[in-house]
């Protein structure tokens, strides 16, 4: 099947491959815990709420996960191999100028708050904006086959 789709279905398929694997491990870290808040850079405020048997980490990282999920199906469906949701043009250029923007971020915390940077900041920031180049040229590929 993914050796039939177009060049710019096959990005979108990894991009969306990627969100649902982003979503995946967001649910590991509620499994995991405090150290996994840690681990994967949520700050030591959440690990401690979450040591603290607080709801709050939980029902925050179940909603990016669930927001990562959602951004998965957008680009399924781009892609032609799932139901379409309503504004799917729309909602892939959203999806992509969010994961670009994010990717991006760590140019003006260079510029502004050079302390922050640390080795999760350029990590992360290098893979979103990898998710977010896939989805880009991805919908730019399909734009005309999106409906």
């Amino acid at each position: 099947m993914f050796a039939t789709l177009d060049f710019g279905q096959k990005l979108l398929v990894v991009g969306g491959i990627l969100s649902l694997i982003a979503s995946l491990l967001h649910i590991g870290v509620i499994i995991g815990g405090p150290d996994w808040y840690r681990f994967f850079g949520a700050g030591e405020d959440m690990a401690r709420m979450a040591e603290k048997g607080s709801l709050y980490p939980t029902l925050i990282t179940i909603g990016i996960a669930s927001i990562l999920a959602i951004w998965g199906w957008f680009a399924f469906a781009g892609a032609g191999l799932i139901w379409q949701p309503p504004l799917l043009r729309t909602g892939l250029v959203v999806i992509s100028a969010v994961y670009l923007a994010r990717g991006l971020v760590l140019l003006p915390m260079a510029l502004f708050v050079p302390e922050k940077i640390n080795s999760f900041a350029i990590w992360s920031s290098v893979i979103v904006l990898i998710y977010g180049l896939f989805y880009a040229v991805g919908t730019w590929k399909s734009w005309s086959s999106l409906s």
